[in-house]
């Protein structure tokens, strides 16, 4: 697996080593997003192993593929952050297109060389944004045109069409998911739940894009990972399966839920903060916003049966405990002391 230390990818890597026999290599770079804390309920177990390597190193991906021998790929290591892409688009091009494009050759030259009889197959784990935005209705599905609208979906979107092209033109077995916005425990704070949640804490302003009437369509990170693992377990050669939990909700309601919620919680406020509501802030909106996704599933549950078990209320509910009694874990984020197992760093040394 690419990727493993990041979000989503830590939370496949649970669920495997959890429930099920299989084996995960986890090759990461441990950029600013990775974090190897996430996975400390797993690492001691034989069947995980972590090797730092970076997606777009020819030597180390080739070198990877002769030690591990995978048996699938499964590939979620991406620059994934929208502001940041604005930014600097040039890191999400060469991570996310040209990464990829490493990652499928070796991958293509790793499944010529195996034994006819031994299956292998390369999972490309992609995002509902390359479909650009919706209008007030409808959904995407495997069908909708691309349409990305940042820098960030527009590589996304460039490594979906990689992965495409060498199934077709070298038949190398993969499948693609795209997913809808994910949510749930380890998430790191740049994002919108986990920001909102730690600002509140903190009594730091809520800050809600334009008036928050963005719509978003919500996906419980744990719920997405049983997926992903239906899909490169079952999932037919050359198809794209799309994710989500029909969870649409206005930025600026999902902002207010949440404060409601921690208000129900937490028995001190901040000092001044009576309701965290109070502390949501609109700020100038973000260039190139799209305006709604919504994720039609139905081709994943009609398949394999998938269903979230996790509604929207019951996932926001276990993602704000989470938040609430997880706070070292938080804490080194936020203080940056997370980075020492990034950079190597020993205890009192200085980066």
């Amino acid at each position: 697996m690419t990727g493993g230390a990041g979000f989503i990818g830590s939370a496949v890597i649970r669920h495997l080593i959890e429930n099920t026999d299989y084996r995960v290599v986890n090759f990461d770079k441990l950029t600013y997003a990775g974090n190897l804390e996430s996975l400390a309920s797993v690492a001691e177990s034989p069947r995980y192993h972590f090797e730092r390597g970076d997606i777009c190193d020819q030597r180390e991906v080739k070198n990877a593929f002769i030690e591990f021998k995978p048996d699938a790929i499964m590939h979620l290591a991406a620059e994934s952050h929208v502001d940041r892409s604005i930014d600097d688009p040039g890191q999400f091009i060469h991570t996310n297109v040209v990464g990829t494009e490493v990652l499928l050759e070796n991958a293509r030259r790793y499944w010529r060389e195996l034994d006819g009889k031994t299956a292998f197959r390369f999972h490309h784990v992609s995002t509902d944004e390359v479909y650009g935005s919706l209008g007030a209705a409808g959904k995407f599905d495997e069908n909708s045109p691309y349409r990305p609208n940042s820098p960030y979906s527009a590589s996304k979107a460039g490594a979906d069409h990689l992965v495409r092209a060498w199934h077709e033109t070298y038949g190398l077995p993969v499948v693609v998911t795209n997913c809808s916005n994910n949510y749930g425990p380890y998430q790191f704070p740049e994002k919108l739940i986990p920001l909102m949640i730690l600002n509140a804490l903190e009594g730091k302003s809520l800050p809600v894009y334009g008036r928050g009437e963005q719509v978003r369509d919500w996906l419980y990170v744990e719920d997405h990972a049983r997926a992903l693992v239906l899909v490169m377990e079952q999932g037919r050669d050359g198809e794209t399966y799309n994710i989500g939990a029909d969870n649409e909700h206005r930025n600026v309601d999902l902002v207010r839920t949440l404060c409601r919620m921690l208000d129900e919680r937490v028995d001190i406020h901040p000092e001044g903060v009576e309701r965290f509501e109070d502390l949501i802030e609109f700020v100038a909106d973000r260039p190139g916003h799209d305006q709604r996704y919504a994720i039609d599933s139905g081709k994943l549950q009609r398949e394999f049966g998938w269903e979230p078990e996790e509604s929207f209320e019951s996932g926001l509910a276990r993602t704000i405990d989470w938040y609430l009694h997880n706070r070292d874990w938080c804490d080194h984020v936020l203080d940056g002391s997370y980075q020492r197992q990034r950079l190597g760093l020993a205890e009192g040394e200085q980066a």
